[in-house]
């Protein structure tokens, strides 16, 4: 079977978008699965809806990476966007070409330099896992190139400055909080490490935009399974096949002239950019990570093992949307309502995406620092302003008590525990396990006193809210009593 390449879809007939030649206007750090059905799908809509016109020149952030490959096959790769919309079954593919190329810069040095003196690169993009961002004294200006990704920025902006040419737009995709302003403050430090001029540590902070963005999109990758009978169907083969979600979201922080160089309005796509990201990582935290968080260890304990099965099941999806519409949502502020609800829509699809099998134990792990960053402020909010406490994610509390308190030893780092006749896993810090295994005899009253005045876990947060310890020993009986199932059942409908 012949290789994917711009000769074999014109040979061939292919009727899609394609962008053979064309400007580099964005240098991208990161070569996987993310970023290409992300960043570089969206590029290559731009180009075929909004004449954006450019190309964007892929970067390995680490020695061993994907250039050959990409090289190989012209930076061509099929993406197929899969999942539901509207409850409405989707998969569509695309040949993407908004790639021209891939380096490799601990073997092309000269050529990862020379990209910067290009005065069309206007934009620099990045996702190098969250631990990318990071400062190593260690890097040297002349090191060919510095071992750390903001070294490496550091060098080429150095180079920008150098040949006297505009300053960047820089998107940084790591996720983490506040990833564009940590990304500067590490420049900053190497710019002081290396002794750079006052004249460059000015053209760094003032003409280059650093951003902070949010990005979120499911993005399952090579589909290794499918691979050979998906070449099959294509026609050709292709190395590089990558799939993700259909839904997509981009918030990028920053001025709003970005968007008279970044023409993503024009072309439709989920790009926004606005004058602070807070509300809409908040609305990502508390919305899509609160639902599955409040969520998942009841619906395992219900009998569950998969997202998507969940949400065939009237009763555990209506447990989730009565803690989304009736809990969550009612007390975040920054957003319109409206918005909150159609993102609240959007994962209700995203949770049944029947190309996805996303477990309810992969998700479970450290639950525990999971509960206190994404439900519990909403508890707080929730009883600050209603004064009173919201029934289904305060459940959702005695539900994390009793899925942890399954655990009978440790075994290999982790709480071994059984559902019905079947052992599984409850992963977490080993603190975190240690607590809960010493609590492995105590009843319910004990074991919610107990966690609930856990310091460490909480603050004094759970144990200082009126009424909470009281309620959690309450859903725990009633767990015991009724199992599972039915607990979820009656707490919606109280």
């Amino acid at each position: 079977m012949e290789k994917l390449s711009y000769k074999l879809l014109e040979e061939s007939g292919y009727d899609g978008f394609l962008l053979k030649d064309a400007p580099e206007k964005v240098l991208q750090f990161g070569e996987g699965n993310f970023l290409r059905a992300f960043v570089d799908y969206f590029i290559d809509v731009m180009n075929e809806k909004a004449d954006f016109n450019g190309k964007v020149v892929l970067c390995q952030p680490i020695e061993q990476g994907l250039s050959d490959m990409i090289n190989d096959q012209e930076g061509l790769y099929t993406l197929f966007l899969r999942g539901q919309e509207n409850g409405q079954k989707v998969n569509k593919k695309r040949v993407i070409s908004s790639v021209s190329r891939c380096l490799n810069p601990y073997k092309e040095y000269d050529k990862f330099i020379e990209c910067v003196k290009n005065p069309d690169i206007r934009f620099i993009v990045s996702n190098t896992t969250e631990a990318g961002i990071a400062y190593d004294p260690a890097c040297k200006l002349d090191d060919k190139p510095a071992s750390s990704f903001p070294g490496k920025l550091t060098q080429l902006l150095y180079e920008r400055f150098q040949n006297k040419l505009p300053g960047f737009i820089i998107l940084s995709c790591e996720l983490i909080d506040r990833n564009g302003d940590e990304l500067l403050k590490c420049v900053k430090k190497y710019i002081e490490q290396w002794e750079l001029s006052d004249e460059f540590l000015s053209f760094v902070e003032n003409e280059n935009v650093f951003c902070s963005t949010l990005v979120d999109r499911i993005v399952p990758g090579y589909p290794r399974a499918e691979a050979e009978s998906i070449c099959e169907e294509l026609g050709y083969k292709d190395n590089l096949i990558d799939t993700a979600e259909v839904f997509g979201a981009w918030v990028i922080e920053g001025p709003a002239s970005i968007e008279d160089e970044f023409p993503a309005k024009k072309a439709e796509l989920p790009i926004i950019v606005v004058d602070n990201v807070d509300p809409y990582k908040k609305r990502k935290v508390r919305i899509l990570n609160g639902a599955h968080t409040s969520m998942i260890m009841g619906a395992f304990l219900a009998g569950q093992d998969i997202v998507r099965d969940c949400m065939k099941d009237e009763v555990i999806k209506g447990y989730m949307n009565k803690a989304l519409y009736s809990e969550i949502i009612p007390v975040l502020k920054g957003l319109e309502k409206k918005d909150l609800e159609d993102f609240a829509a959007a994962v209700s699809d995203r949770f049944a995406n029947p190309f996805i099998d996303h477990e309810l134990l992969s998700i479970s792990l450290n639950s525990c620092s999971k509960w206190k960053a994404r439900v519990m402020p909403t508890v707080l909010e929730y009883f600050e302003q209603k004064k009173e406490l919201p029934k289904v994610l305060t459940f959702s509390f005695a539900a994390f008590l009793e899925f942890y308190h399954q655990g009978f030893e440790k075994r290999d780092g982790a709480l071994v525990a059984k559902r019905g006749d079947k052992e599984f896993l409850i992963k977490d810090d080993e603190w975190v396990l240690d607590e809960f295994l010493s609590l492995k005899d105590a009843d319910a009253k004990t074991l919610a006193k107990t966690v609930i005045e856990n310091e460490k876990m909480w603050g004094s947060a759970l144990k200082d809210l009126t009424g909470f310890e009281d309620k959690v020993t309450e859903d725990l009986l009633l767990i015991r009593e009724k199992g599972m199932y039915e607990a979820m059942k009656e707490v919606q409908g109280e």
